[in-house]
């Protein structure tokens, strides 16, 4: 389908990614100048019109969405038997092909980009749109780490049975659906809370809690089976992660967290507690490391992990201790953990400000400068952190758009405020404005996200008033919202542009020549069986010649058809003569 043009508009270049569902395809919109991702769907759903209706309802329902951390949706349509979504084209790879690369995150990293995906959810969910598809592969990484969900709109229009309907891919998705999703039960926010809460898992881990050979046996796992918790798998996993995880993943929705908005604040107090407290403290000292797991294992069972004995086939110990030197080492493991436990709540308590500090409201360093921020922050003894750089509308440039904790929190003196710097608008592709006119710039420019700067005229062969260069190039990448020069033609070399004139009358005719610039030279006429009486049939110089203005052309004009010769009898000259003779 490359190099095919959708809607007059779309031109389409290579596939750079497929799913069950659908193939898509980087293009460049030719109306805005800019490349996009356009999402087709399948030939083998284009005839179920249920599918297709709720496809293009739901949508429509996510190009309202506009968010940092989701993909733009610019506009849905139908050619002929294709449908397809356009759609903002993200440079960057898929979680899932991040996972495959790099295996298990950190845990800072998942929780940063867990908090990213929430906040997409959470504007969603505001919204009264339900993802039901969140997995790694409908979730982009830009280089730059920010976390960007796709496939809202199609996510939507599936239902419990797509698992088993298509094995090219689409059950994938039953290795993150929820419980109720897998009994094909009532669908809300809570299940899209699940499905993050098994992505944070494979991010912690590199693998997902349950696998099997065909996708009812995982879809049961999800039902009825038991999640082994990371700590089991991934060495210093911090435990107040894990029990962030584990409620998400809850069998039952009412015990998970009642909003992505109440998933958002625990992960940020978890973040808060290890910037204070310091990651070795939170993590117990471990080294994160992969614990080892036996090929084909599957979900481990309560004996798959290593607690220090070695065992033979018979399952007796190897030493020949049992009994009471057996039940010594759990005293011991048990008195370690409550130990462990009991430094971890004294170091949690420190950070939530049970141990000095005077408590202060947070002040709102919004649209301040991080140095404007620093100086203001030092006057209540809070300290500043420099977060992420994000695109917005509302802030200038360089200036503050967001904080952590939010302005009007609780906090104590001493603590560190995390925050996020506008980058602007973003950058965009430049749009080719070169043969276009000056009076039509602004229009086209506010489409594609800039501004028209300064206007310079030239002398030049084209009309006044249209644009002969610019300043960036087009195609070149600039920040959306800057201003771009332009130098337009004079109009004092201008050419005439010679029109058509076959088969028009001789005054059509001569009035395109003079809107031209034109005059009109000699005209001939002469007998034509193609051209009616009156229509030009000749014209000295071929339509689009380009001429000094004034240049005259010379025309032929029709008479008609020539006319047939008489056959009439000549008449008798003899008898006129005698006549005049009388």
């Amino acid at each position: 389908m490359s190099n095919k043009v959708l809607a007059g508009r779309y031109e389409l270049f290579e596939r750079i990614g497929e799913g069950g569902m659908s193939v898509v395809y980087k293009a460049k919109d030719r109306l805005l100048n800019r490349f996009v991702a356009i999402k087709i769907l399948k030939p083998q759903f284009i005839n179920d019109s249920k599918f297709i209706d709720s496809f293009r309802r739901e949508s429509q329902a996510a190009a309202s969405l506009s968010h940092p951390n989701i993909v733009n949706i610019y506009d849905v349509g139908r050619e002929g038997n294709i449908h397809y979504i356009v759609m903002e084209l993200i440079e960057g790879k898929t979680l899932s092909d991040y996972i495959k690369e790099h295996g298990a995150m950190s845990y800072p990293k998942v929780i940063a980009l867990s908090k990213q995906i929430a906040a997409a959810l959470s504007f969603a969910h505001k919204n009264h749109i339900i993802h039901r598809d969140v997995k790694p592969h409908n979730i982009m990484i830009t280089p730059n780490g920010t976390a960007k969900i796709t496939d809202f709109g199609i996510a939507k229009a599936v239902n419990a049975a797509t698992i088993v309907d298509n094995t090219d891919g689409i059950i994938g998705s039953v290795h993150y659906f929820s419980p109720e999703q897998a009994r094909g039960g009532y669908v809300d926010e809570k299940s899209d809370i699940y499905s993050l809460g098994i992505v944070m898992y494979e991010m912690l881990t590199g693998r997902v809690p349950f696998d099997g050979d065909n996708p009812v046996n995982i879809a049961l796992m999800h039902i009825n089976g038991e999640m082994i918790p990371p700590s089991r798998l991934v060495d210093g996993v911090p435990p107040a992660l894990e029990h962030i995880i584990l409620k998400c993943t809850d069998k039952y929705p009412i015990n998970r967290y009642a909003s992505a908005d109440e998933l958002i604040e625990a992960l940020n107090n978890l973040e808060f507690v290890g910037s204070v407290v310091g990651n070795s403290v939170l993590m117990g000292g471990a080294t994160g490391t992969m614990k080892p797991v036996r090929e084909g294992d599957g979900p481990i069972a309560e004996t798959d992990y290593d607690d220090g004995e070695e065992y033979d086939e018979e399952g007796d110990e190897k030493d020949g201790k049992k009994g009471m030197d057996k039940k010594k080492k759990r005293l011991i493991i048990i008195i370690a953990a409550a130990a462990a436990a009991i430094i971890a709540g004294i170091a949690v308590a420190f950070a939530l400000g049970a141990f000095g500090g005077e408590e202060i409201k947070t002040p709102d360093f919004k649209n301040m400068t991080l140095e404007e921020a620093r100086e203001a922050a030092a006057e209540y003894d809070l300290k500043i952190k420099k977060g992420d750089e994000v695109i917005s509308e509302d802030v200038e440039k360089g200036r503050i758009v967001s904080q952590d904790p939010e302005a009007g929190t609780k906090i104590k003196t001493g603590s560190t405020v995390t925050v996020n710097i506008s980058n602007g608008l973003g950058d965009g592709d430049v749009p080719d404005l070169r043969g276009k006119m000056q009076d039509e710039l602004d229009d086209y420019l506010d489409a594609a996200g800039f501004k028209l700067g300064k206007v310079t005229e030239e002398a030049s062969e084209e009309e006044a008033g249209t644009v002969i260069s610019q300043d960036p190039e087009p195609g070149t990448t600039a920040e959306k919202g800057s201003a771009i020069n332009v130098v337009v033609s004079d109009g004092s070399l201008a050419k005439a542009v010679v029109p058509y004139l076959i088969g028009q009358s001789l005054s059509d005719a001569q009035a395109a020549l003079a809107n031209a610039h034109l005059e009109v030279g000699e005209i001939s006429y002469d007998y034509s069986n193609t051209y009616v009486e009156g229509e030009v049939m000749w014209q000295q110089y071929e339509a689009n010649a380009r001429l000094d203005r004034g240049t005259s052309v010379r025309l032929r004009v029709s008479k008609g058809p020539e006319p047939e010769p008489s056959t009439s009898a000549p008449a008798d000259d003899s008898e006129d003569d005698g006549d005049s003779d009388e």
